[in-house]
Protein backbone atom coordinates (compact mmCIF):
# COMPACT_ATOMS: atom_id res chain seq x y z
CA UNK A 1 0.00 0.00 0.00
CA UNK A 2 1.41 3.34 -1.14
CA UNK A 3 1.43 4.75 2.66
CA UNK A 4 3.68 2.37 3.84
CA UNK A 5 6.39 3.36 1.17
CA UNK A 6 5.77 7.01 1.73
CA UNK A 7 5.20 6.83 5.75
CA UNK A 8 8.00 4.51 6.47
CA UNK A 9 11.08 4.76 8.73
CA UNK A 10 12.53 8.15 8.17
CA UNK A 11 16.33 7.88 7.71
CA UNK A 12 18.79 8.39 10.06
CA UNK A 13 20.97 11.14 10.49
CA UNK A 14 24.21 9.80 8.60
CA UNK A 15 21.69 8.85 6.03
CA UNK A 16 20.27 11.98 5.54
CA UNK A 17 23.48 13.41 5.90
CA UNK A 18 24.59 11.92 2.31
CA UNK A 19 21.40 12.51 0.69
CA UNK A 20 21.34 15.49 -1.86
CA UNK A 21 18.36 17.43 0.43
CA UNK A 22 20.75 17.49 3.39
CA UNK A 23 23.06 18.99 1.17
CA UNK A 24 20.43 21.60 -0.18
CA UNK A 25 19.84 21.93 3.65
CA UNK A 26 23.27 22.51 4.32
CA UNK A 27 23.16 25.54 1.79
CA UNK A 28 19.80 26.44 2.66
CA UNK A 29 20.43 27.53 6.18
CA UNK A 30 24.04 29.50 5.18
CA UNK A 31 22.52 32.76 5.79
CA UNK A 32 20.73 31.76 9.36
CA UNK A 33 24.51 30.19 10.23
CA UNK A 34 25.91 33.67 9.79
CA UNK A 35 23.32 35.01 11.71
CA UNK A 36 23.15 32.62 14.52
CA UNK A 37 26.09 29.66 14.54
CA UNK A 38 28.60 32.17 13.32
CA UNK A 39 27.72 34.66 16.51
CA UNK A 40 27.50 31.66 18.85
CA UNK A 41 31.41 30.94 17.61
CA UNK A 42 32.37 34.21 17.87
CA UNK A 43 31.68 35.16 21.54
CA UNK A 44 32.29 31.41 23.09
CA UNK A 45 35.65 31.26 21.77
CA UNK A 46 38.45 31.92 24.12
CA UNK A 47 36.46 32.70 26.91
CA UNK A 48 35.05 31.31 29.95
CA UNK A 49 32.10 30.68 31.46
CA UNK A 50 30.16 33.50 32.82
CA UNK A 51 26.60 35.08 33.17
CA UNK A 52 27.65 37.84 30.91
CA UNK A 53 28.34 34.78 28.50
CA UNK A 54 24.90 33.26 29.18
CA UNK A 55 23.32 36.96 28.50
CA UNK A 56 25.18 37.30 25.06
CA UNK A 57 23.98 34.04 24.03
CA UNK A 58 20.04 35.04 24.79
CA UNK A 59 20.64 38.09 22.81
CA UNK A 60 22.33 36.13 19.57
CA UNK A 61 18.75 33.34 20.07
CA UNK A 62 16.66 36.21 20.00
CA UNK A 63 18.15 38.10 16.77
CA UNK A 64 18.22 34.92 15.05
CA UNK A 65 14.39 34.41 15.55
CA UNK A 66 14.30 31.91 17.70
CA UNK A 67 11.75 34.32 20.06
CA UNK A 68 12.33 35.39 23.56
CA UNK A 69 10.81 32.31 25.57
CA UNK A 70 12.55 30.11 23.40
CA UNK A 71 15.81 31.96 23.98
CA UNK A 72 15.41 32.29 27.52
CA UNK A 73 14.39 28.66 28.03
CA UNK A 74 17.24 27.48 25.88
CA UNK A 75 20.03 29.83 28.11
CA UNK A 76 18.57 27.84 30.97
CA UNK A 77 19.27 24.95 29.67
CA UNK A 78 22.58 25.94 29.56
CA UNK A 79 23.54 27.35 32.35
CA UNK A 80 21.92 23.70 34.18
CA UNK A 81 24.10 21.93 32.14
CA UNK A 82 27.13 24.07 32.56
CA UNK A 83 26.41 23.98 36.18
CA UNK A 84 25.98 20.19 36.26
CA UNK A 85 28.60 19.00 34.08
CA UNK A 86 30.61 21.89 35.75
CA UNK A 87 31.81 23.21 32.10
CA UNK A 88 34.18 25.83 32.38
CA UNK A 89 34.81 26.80 28.67
CA UNK A 90 32.65 28.72 26.85
CA UNK A 91 33.34 26.68 23.47
CA UNK A 92 32.20 23.38 25.16
CA UNK A 93 28.87 25.23 25.45
CA UNK A 94 28.48 24.55 21.10
CA UNK A 95 27.86 21.10 21.37
CA UNK A 96 25.67 21.87 24.97
CA UNK A 97 23.84 23.90 22.56
CA UNK A 98 23.27 21.55 19.98
CA UNK A 99 21.99 19.00 22.02
CA UNK A 100 19.48 21.62 23.80
CA UNK A 101 17.92 22.29 20.53
CA UNK A 102 17.86 18.79 19.58
CA UNK A 103 16.10 17.37 22.30
CA UNK A 104 13.26 21.18 21.76
CA UNK A 105 12.99 20.54 18.46
CA UNK A 106 12.12 16.46 19.31
CA UNK A 107 9.47 17.12 21.78
CA UNK A 108 6.72 17.46 19.60
CA UNK A 109 7.87 16.36 16.62
CA UNK A 110 6.12 13.91 14.22
CA UNK A 111 5.95 12.89 10.85
CA UNK A 112 2.97 13.18 8.29
CA UNK A 113 0.40 10.87 9.94
CA UNK A 114 0.27 7.17 8.75
CA UNK A 115 -3.26 6.79 6.68
CA UNK A 116 -5.48 4.49 8.35
CA UNK A 117 -8.04 4.50 5.72
CA UNK A 118 -9.18 6.08 2.59
CA UNK A 119 -9.31 8.98 1.41
CA UNK A 120 -5.89 10.52 3.43
CA UNK A 121 -7.28 14.10 3.61
CA UNK A 122 -5.05 16.92 4.31
CA UNK A 123 -6.53 20.41 5.22
CA UNK A 124 -3.89 23.16 4.29
CA UNK A 125 -3.94 26.66 5.90
CA UNK A 126 -2.13 29.62 5.93
CA UNK A 127 -1.98 33.29 4.96
CA UNK A 128 -1.35 34.62 1.17
CA UNK A 129 2.34 34.22 0.07
CA UNK A 130 3.74 31.66 2.44
CA UNK A 131 3.93 28.91 -0.48
CA UNK A 132 0.61 27.52 0.41
CA UNK A 133 0.15 26.59 -3.58
CA UNK A 134 3.35 25.46 -4.23
CA UNK A 135 3.54 23.27 -0.73
CA UNK A 136 -0.02 21.60 -2.54
CA UNK A 137 1.90 20.87 -5.24
CA UNK A 138 4.76 19.54 -4.25
CA UNK A 139 2.57 16.99 -1.45
CA UNK A 140 0.53 15.98 -4.71
CA UNK A 141 4.02 14.82 -6.65
CA UNK A 142 5.38 13.40 -2.98
CA UNK A 143 2.05 11.08 -3.07
CA UNK A 144 2.01 10.67 -6.92
CA UNK A 145 5.43 9.12 -6.62
CA UNK A 146 3.72 6.37 -4.79
CA UNK A 147 1.29 5.79 -7.31
CA UNK A 148 -1.29 7.25 -5.02
CA UNK A 149 -4.45 8.47 -6.87
CA UNK A 150 -4.62 12.10 -5.64
CA UNK A 151 -7.71 14.58 -5.67
CA UNK A 152 -7.02 18.69 -4.72
CA UNK A 153 -9.86 21.17 -3.78
CA UNK A 154 -9.40 24.47 -4.65
CA UNK A 155 -11.10 25.81 -1.44
CA UNK A 156 -9.40 29.64 -1.84
CA UNK A 157 -12.35 31.12 -3.49
CA UNK A 158 -11.77 34.72 -2.27
CA UNK A 159 -7.92 35.37 -3.76
CA UNK A 160 -8.92 36.57 -7.96
CA UNK A 161 -6.68 33.40 -9.19
CA UNK A 162 -6.52 31.05 -6.70
CA UNK A 163 -8.37 28.54 -8.30
CA UNK A 164 -6.64 28.78 -11.20
CA UNK A 165 -3.36 29.13 -10.12
CA UNK A 166 -4.45 25.51 -7.98
CA UNK A 167 -5.61 24.53 -11.58
CA UNK A 168 -2.39 24.97 -13.52
CA UNK A 169 -0.57 22.61 -10.92
CA UNK A 170 -3.20 20.23 -11.25
CA UNK A 171 -2.93 20.29 -15.23
CA UNK A 172 0.72 19.80 -14.57
CA UNK A 173 0.76 16.85 -12.18
CA UNK A 174 -1.59 15.40 -13.93
CA UNK A 175 -4.36 15.16 -10.82
CA UNK A 176 -8.18 16.00 -10.70
CA UNK A 177 -9.59 19.04 -9.19
CA UNK A 178 -12.41 19.62 -7.46
CA UNK A 179 -13.61 23.41 -8.07
CA UNK A 180 -16.37 26.19 -8.10
CA UNK A 181 -16.28 29.48 -9.20
CA UNK A 182 -14.27 32.43 -7.63
CA UNK A 183 -16.53 34.11 -4.81
CA UNK A 184 -18.39 30.54 -3.79
CA UNK A 185 -18.84 28.95 -0.55
CA UNK A 186 -15.84 27.43 0.20
CA UNK A 187 -17.26 24.92 2.43
CA UNK A 188 -19.53 23.72 -0.56
CA UNK A 189 -15.95 23.21 -2.33
CA UNK A 190 -15.08 20.65 0.24
CA UNK A 191 -17.94 19.10 0.63
CA UNK A 192 -18.34 18.01 -2.86
CA UNK A 193 -14.36 17.25 -2.70
CA UNK A 194 -15.19 14.68 -0.28
CA UNK A 195 -17.76 13.43 -1.97
CA UNK A 196 -16.26 13.35 -5.09
CA UNK A 197 -13.04 11.50 -3.42
CA UNK A 198 -15.09 8.65 -1.86
CA UNK A 199 -16.60 8.07 -5.05
CA UNK A 200 -13.41 8.07 -7.25
CA UNK A 201 -11.86 5.92 -4.66
CA UNK A 202 -8.86 8.40 -4.37
CA UNK A 203 -6.47 7.38 -2.42
CA UNK A 204 -5.53 10.88 -1.34
CA UNK A 205 -7.41 14.53 -0.64
CA UNK A 206 -5.27 17.69 -0.51
CA UNK A 207 -7.84 20.96 0.46
CA UNK A 208 -6.56 24.41 -0.13
CA UNK A 209 -7.91 27.47 1.90
CA UNK A 210 -7.90 31.01 1.40
CA UNK A 211 -4.94 32.62 2.34
CA UNK A 212 -6.47 34.40 4.57
CA UNK A 213 -5.50 37.25 6.89
CA UNK A 214 -5.51 35.90 10.44
CA UNK A 215 -6.94 39.43 11.71
CA UNK A 216 -9.94 39.00 9.58
CA UNK A 217 -12.23 37.56 12.38
CA UNK A 218 -15.25 36.10 9.58
CA UNK A 219 -12.78 34.54 7.43
CA UNK A 220 -11.27 32.73 10.42
CA UNK A 221 -14.47 31.71 11.25
CA UNK A 222 -15.05 30.75 7.78
CA UNK A 223 -11.96 28.24 8.00
CA UNK A 224 -13.78 26.55 11.03
CA UNK A 225 -16.73 25.98 9.48
CA UNK A 226 -14.84 24.23 6.36
CA UNK A 227 -13.04 22.10 9.36
CA UNK A 228 -16.58 21.05 10.60
CA UNK A 229 -17.69 20.40 7.10
CA UNK A 230 -14.90 17.77 5.91
CA UNK A 231 -15.01 16.31 9.09
CA UNK A 232 -18.77 15.73 9.29
CA UNK A 233 -18.80 14.30 5.56
CA UNK A 234 -15.74 12.29 6.19
CA UNK A 235 -17.05 10.95 9.49
CA UNK A 236 -14.13 11.34 11.26
CA UNK A 237 -10.94 13.86 12.36
CA UNK A 238 -8.86 14.94 9.42
CA UNK A 239 -5.52 13.16 8.68
CA UNK A 240 -4.04 16.27 8.90
CA UNK A 241 -4.60 20.31 9.04
CA UNK A 242 -0.84 21.88 7.91
CA UNK A 243 -0.14 25.41 8.39
CA UNK A 244 1.84 26.89 6.06
CA UNK A 245 4.43 29.69 7.06
CA UNK A 246 7.09 31.47 5.59
CA UNK A 247 9.96 30.95 7.29
CA UNK A 248 11.15 34.24 5.96
CA UNK A 249 8.86 36.57 7.95
CA UNK A 250 10.17 35.44 11.43
CA UNK A 251 8.21 36.25 14.56
CA UNK A 252 4.87 37.20 12.06
CA UNK A 253 5.04 32.89 11.41
CA UNK A 254 4.31 32.71 15.30
CA UNK A 255 1.39 34.90 15.86
CA UNK A 256 0.23 33.43 12.51
CA UNK A 257 0.31 30.14 14.05
CA UNK A 258 -1.19 31.25 17.29
CA UNK A 259 -3.96 32.32 15.91
CA UNK A 260 -4.73 29.67 13.25
CA UNK A 261 -4.62 27.28 16.28
CA UNK A 262 -7.94 29.34 17.55
CA UNK A 263 -9.55 28.60 14.21
CA UNK A 264 -8.76 24.78 13.30
CA UNK A 265 -6.83 21.81 15.44
CA UNK A 266 -3.41 22.07 13.58
CA UNK A 267 -1.55 19.03 13.48
CA UNK A 268 1.38 20.49 12.27
CA UNK A 269 3.78 23.15 10.15
CA UNK A 270 5.00 23.07 6.92
CA UNK A 271 7.97 25.83 7.02
CA UNK A 272 8.78 27.33 3.44
CA UNK A 273 11.46 29.37 1.84
CA UNK A 274 14.11 28.38 4.54
CA UNK A 275 16.72 28.82 2.29
CA UNK A 276 15.94 32.56 1.72
CA UNK A 277 16.10 33.75 5.42
CA UNK A 278 18.82 34.80 8.11
CA UNK A 279 15.98 33.96 10.47
CA UNK A 280 15.51 30.37 10.40
CA UNK A 281 15.67 30.11 14.23
CA UNK A 282 12.18 30.45 14.11
CA UNK A 283 11.53 26.82 13.91
CA UNK A 284 12.35 26.93 17.41
CA UNK A 285 9.68 29.34 18.39
CA UNK A 286 7.28 27.07 16.55
CA UNK A 287 8.05 24.10 17.64
CA UNK A 288 8.63 25.49 21.38
CA UNK A 289 5.69 27.99 21.58
CA UNK A 290 2.98 26.59 19.77
CA UNK A 291 3.95 23.19 20.77
CA UNK A 292 3.60 21.76 17.14
CA UNK A 293 5.80 19.75 15.39
CA UNK A 294 7.33 21.37 12.09
CA UNK A 295 6.88 18.51 9.56
CA UNK A 296 7.82 19.54 6.48
CA UNK A 297 10.49 21.85 5.43
CA UNK A 298 11.11 23.95 2.08
CA UNK A 299 14.58 24.68 0.78
CA UNK A 300 13.86 25.11 -2.82
CA UNK A 301 11.67 25.26 -5.83
CA UNK A 302 12.17 22.09 -7.20
CA UNK A 303 8.94 19.51 -6.57
CA UNK A 304 11.65 17.06 -4.26
CA UNK A 305 12.80 19.86 -2.20
CA UNK A 306 9.72 19.56 0.19
CA UNK A 307 10.97 17.01 2.88
CA UNK A 308 10.58 15.70 6.12
CA UNK A 309 11.64 17.73 8.65
CA UNK A 310 14.02 16.17 11.09
CA UNK A 311 15.82 17.51 13.61
CA UNK A 312 19.11 16.37 14.20
CA UNK A 313 19.53 16.82 10.58
CA UNK A 314 18.52 20.19 11.02
CA UNK A 315 21.37 21.64 13.99
CA UNK A 316 23.64 19.35 12.08
CA UNK A 317 23.46 21.61 9.35
CA UNK A 318 22.88 24.57 10.54
CA UNK A 319 26.53 23.92 12.63
CA UNK A 320 27.80 22.85 9.30
CA UNK A 321 28.17 19.41 9.92
CA UNK A 322 28.44 18.24 6.81
CA UNK A 323 31.16 16.36 6.57
CA UNK A 324 30.67 14.80 10.36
Amino acid sequence: MFWKRMFGDKPAPEQAKESGFFKKLVSGLEKTKQNLVSKVEQITSGRRVDESLFEELEEVLIEADCGVATAMFLVDQLRERAREEKITEAEELRRVLQEEMVALLEKNAAPLKTPAEKPYVIMVVGVNGAGKTTTIAKLAYRFQQENAKVLLAAGDTFRAGAIEQLGVWANRLGVELIAHQEGSDPAAVAYDAINAAKARDSDVLIIDTAGRLQTKVNLMSELSKIHRVVKRELGRDLDEVLLVVDATTGQNALSQGKIFQEAVPLSGIALTKLDGTAKGGIVLALASELELAVKLVGVGEQYEDLQDFDARAFVAALFGEADS
